[in-house]
């Protein structure tokens, strides 16, 4: 993550989207937006989400919640009534008392209670995050991860957590896991009914230390131990390939895939690259910042994604059009290319700066801002919809590629040589436009 905590660079984008922005910092009375996750997955060994730090004060009308767990002291008039509280102390009393199955702590149930509240949204991207937890989402996107190398999504149809990408060189490619492996225990525990951050913290553990994933693929159980351990994630990797095309796979956004990015295609440039193959497939989405400044890098002048939230207020994400790609471009997608992953395929589609190949995208078309606690916990709370240039909100739906092709996994998986089919679908493609 970023030292500074400047997720938004709002000084590249133009003046209009500047006035819009104080405008709608003058609306948030005292309280600013803490940014804006539009990653779907978490990675297996700690959750890749970037936000500004904002404050989100608990204030009441005879008093405010102070640091370290003081007494929040609540109107009577607001939701939490007098006898809210008096049923919840009723509540945890009983269960202190004749609760059988183990000894429950008050800060095991006062969690619970939050959790609750932001369950009840029934949304999977809304959660309460503990100090610890929130600690952990904080140092998420440094490059540097414990774990297996894995990242997790949850299945639309199943409602189980499956792997959506696997990092090269990591335990998880060691042992043979695949994208859309589902996950249906962890080390025995079921994970039907868990969170997608319930789910990642029975996967993640000590370094060194091993986990059984019980998967489904293709119709078969399969018990599959993995060792943990430190994982090195580069979110960029890039070669040039025959004929001056040029290959360059993003991962997920996060703060370090700007400058990534950027020193990849200027050594694509510099060996004379004559196309490009954008490679978004299994990119599970990060920091809409990032995806804003690698689209400054690709697209024409214009808007790039606007939001907008419950109030029907608008933000725009702009580009100024000064470091438009002037060469052909294929993106490559797939059903785990997700949310800021589909903001950048989205956009060189609405614009056509390039052509899609693969398969329908994964759909999330909303928007989580981390609101940060006073007591060091913190809520991601889903806070607007975001639409690609034209105008369209993907979600639920996903975008469909120009060109579909299907993943050929006998292809892939079980052959002495692989041949990744799209990736050769994709180069068939290039090599045309680029004629």
């Amino acid at each position: 993550m970023d030292q500074n905590n400047n997720y938004f660079d709002l000084d590249s984008l133009n003046e209009q989207n500047q006035q819009e922005a104080q405008e709608r910092k003058k609306k948030d009375r005292g309280a600013f937006l803490g940014g804006i996750v539009v990653g779907v997955v978490s990675a297996l060994v700690i959750v890749s989400i970037a936000f500004l730090v904002g404050r989100l004060d608990a204030r009441g009308g005879q008093g405010s919640a102070g640091d370290g767990g003081e007494t929040l002291y609540l109107p009577d008039d607001g939701f939490v009534s007098q006898q809210m509280v008096q049923k919840i102390e009723a509540l945890a009393e009983t269960i202190r008392e004749e609760f059988y199955l183990k000894e429950m702590t008050d800060e095991e149930l006062e969690t619970g209670i939050y959790r609750g509240l932001l369950e009840a949204l029934d949304d999977p991207y809304s959660e309460y995050y503990t100090p610890e937890e929130l600690e952990e989402l904080m140092t998420g996107s440094e490059g540097i991860y414990y774990g297996i190398g894995a990242y997790v999504s949850l299945d639309t149809e199943s409602g189980l957590p499956k792997i959506s990408g696997v990092i090269k060189g990591t335990p998880a490619e060691e042992v043979g896991l695949r994208n859309n492996d589902l996950l249906y225990e962890i080390d025995g525990t079921s994970t039907y009914g868990l969170t997608l951050s319930e789910a990642v913290d029975l996967i993640k553990g000590e370094e060194n230390t091993q986990v059984v994933l019980s998967i489904l693929r293709d119709g078969d159980q399969i018990d599959v131990p993995v060792t943990r351990r430190q994982v090195e994630s580069p979110t960029v990797e890039s070669e040039m390939l025959d004929q001056k095309m040029g290959y360059l796979q993003i991962t997920e956004f996060d703060d370090v895939t700007t400058s990534q990015f950027e020193n990849a295609m200027e050594e694509l440039n510099r060996a004379g690259m004559k196309g490009l193959i954008l490679d978004l497939r299994a990119n599970p989405g990060g920091n809409l910042d990032t995806v804003v400044k690698i689209a400054q890098n690709l697209l024409p002048e214009g808007i790039i994604v606007y939001t907008e939230d419950k109030e029907g207020q608008r933000m725009n994400y702009r580009c100024r059009g000064d470091k438009e790609i002037q060469i052909p471009m294929v993106v490559l997608v797939d059903m785990n290319s997700a949310s800021a992953a589909e903001i950048l395929a989205g956009a060189i589609q609405d614009y056509g700066k390039g052509t899609l190949v693969g398969t329908t995208t994964f759909g999330k078309g909303i928007v989580q801002s981390v609101k940060p606690l006073e007591d060091g916990s913190a809520i991601k709370i889903t806070i607007s919809s975001y639409y690609t240039p034209n105008g369209r909100n993907i979600h639920g739906i996903g975008i469909e590629p120009d060109i579909v092709c299907e993943f050929d996994g006998e292809l892939y998986y079980n052959t002495e040589n692989p041949i990744d089919n799209q990736l050769e679908k994709a180069k068939e493609v290039l090599l045309e436009m680029m004629k």
